[in-house]
């Protein structure tokens, strides 16, 4: 009974934790009027927790043996949950910001610490059950922030989007100190690698800070942009460099030597790419050109978040029958393709009903490369990098978020502008439908009661809303399916992991962990 209330704990605290990456999203108009700030100002509560959770996340596995799994994880907690309440008495937005990112560092440890805890209570045998049980929060946690923020938003304030982590936090952190054992892979740090620590703050700081910020800001136009560019590649550089060489590194780099872990890590980066851009991009399109509310919009997500649950327990039992898990991820990402694929062949009369079933596809590849893919990064690693794996692993689909939603919305702008032009080119007097269109508009607004002048003027106006909407519906389109090329382009990796010599010495690997 204490293994089952432990293996919920740790799994409701993960959940907390990426509920709290997505579930601001809806609510930032509310917090820009509420503390007269700006929504570009506002953005930077979404960019802070960022920030933080992807430097923090790869430090996980030093922290925890230099501080102890116990204190680091239940004080992250605390952690967690005293800046949870400080965001929602924050008076000003820059003090809000600053509980934020302080809410991200404390949050870093409920992502990796929960995955080894949940390792840990089961046997070897059943490693993949404990994978399939960690993916569910993972694959829950970004999906359900959104709808849940709206819900919150709409009928209270946005201070609870953050009060609602206080009694789970604390309900956790009680439990925790009851239950939670410490690390039998414990090794004591001999010496802190104070430039590592400095050089992964400012390196991943600048990146994480650049990706968030760099569409909004325009990019290299931009004089701070481009500081932190140069800045994050020479500090990155020189972070690599420090961690391969020093006898204690914060982040052991050189476990990725392990052309399993290296390997999992870069599909991770595609996966997590996959994952937050299209949960990302669907509420938008269904909210800006098919008109449904917030509530509807989270409705659509909720059939195949309910299909991907049982999808996830049964591919941990899959596992553990044997079956390779490179062909369960091929599945998946075969899954993922083709709800891309379509997703860009909707039109404006497409139903909710008809998403809803595409978002099926979403979340049945989305379970079925969880699992799989936290299996064969640590397949091959031994027992005392298993918690090193497991961060490099989840800060590579933290930065896969990051790089696919900043990738998107720069690619989204740049094909907007070429749909424009591509469609104001037939919209010309040598076009027999253009006077068509124009005339039936104008009779329309002067059939209200407007001059022909006030008609006419309006009717041109109208063309170019439609031209607009229609060039930013295109854009979205494609969107989808440069996510899918993305994924066709990362299959080959999967070779190595076919390869039926290797994939028999990895399922007996995976079994040993």
């Amino acid at each position: 009974m204490n293994r089952i209330i432990l293996i919920i704990t740790v799994i409701a605290a993960a959940i907390m934790e990426l509920i709290d990456t997505s579930i601001v999203n809806v609510a930032l108009n509310h917090m820009s009027g509420n503390l007269g700030a700006t929504l570009e100002d506002t953005s930077w509560v979404v960019t802070a927790y960022g920030i933080a959770n992807v430097i923090i996340i790869p430090m996980t596995s030093f922290l925890v043996n230099n501080l102890g799994r116990r204190n680091y994880y239940i004080g992250s907690i605390i952690l967690f949950t005293f800046c949870s309440f400080m965001c929602g008495n924050s008076d000003n937005i820059w003090e809000l910001v600053t509980f934020r990112f302080l809410q991200g560092i404390g949050g870093g440890a409920l992502l990796s610490v929960s995955a080894t805890v949940v390792y840990e209570c089961f046997p070897k045998e059943k490693q993949n059950i404990a994978s399939a049980l960690f993916g569910i929060g993972v694959f829950i946690g970004p999906t359900i922030g959104p709808t849940l923020g709206g819900h919150i938003t709409d009928n209270y304030s946005w201070p609870w989007i953050f009060y609602i982590n206080i009694p789970i936090g604390i309900a956790a952190a009680i439990l925790c100190y009851r239950l939670l054992p410490e690390s039998p892979s414990r090794q004591k740090v001999k010496e802190i690698d104070w430039p590592g620590i400095i050089l992964l703050i400012i390196g991943i700081g600048s990146l994480q800070t650049i990706l968030e910020r760099g569409e909004t800001e325009d990019w290299f136009e931009t004089r701070y942009i481009v500081v932190l560019t140069v800045t994050a590649v020479f500090a990155l550089l020189l972070f690599v460099y420090r961690e391969l060489t020093t006898p204690y590194p914060v982040v052991k780099l050189a476990i990725l030597k392990h052309p399993s872990l290296s390997i999992s890590a870069t599909l991770t980066f595609i996966t997590g790419m996959g994952m937050f851009t299209s949960i990302y991009l669907t509420p938008v399109f269904a909210q800006r050109f098919l008109g449904f509310t917030p509530a509807t919009a989270g409705l659509m997500l909720l059939p195949g978040s309910v299909i991907a649950v049982f999808a996830l327990i049964v591919t941990g039992k899959v596992l553990q029958k044997g079956v390779s898990p490179a062909l369960i991820v091929l599945i998946g990402f075969c899954c993922f393709i083709y709800f891309n694929w379509s997703m860009s062949r909707l039109n404006l009369d497409v139903s909710m009903g008809a998403i809803a079933g595409n978002l099926i596809y979403r979340a049945v590849g989305m379970a079925l490369l969880t699992v799989p893919l936290s299996t064969l990064a640590i397949s091959r690693l031994e027992a005392k990098d298993i918690p090193q794996g497991t961060a490099i692993n989840n800060m590579m689909r933290q930065l896969g978020g990051s790089f696919g939603i900043s990738i998107i919305n720069t690619y989204i702008i740049r094909r907007m502008a070429q749909h424009r032009v591509d469609l104001v080119s037939n919209v010309t007097p040598d076009n027999r439908l253009t006077p068509e269109r124009l005339q039936a508009y104008t009779s329309l607004f002067r059939s209200k009661g407007f001059s022909y002048d006030d008609a006419h003027h309006k009717a041109l106006m109208l063309m170019e809303k439609v031209v607009g909407q229609q060039s930013s519906f295109l854009s979205y389109i494609d969107a989808y399916l440069f996510i899918g090329v993305a994924f066709i382009a990362a299959l080959p990796l999967l070779l190595f992991f076919l390869r039926k010599k290797g994939n028999k010495k990895l399922v007996i690997a995976s079994a040993d962990h």
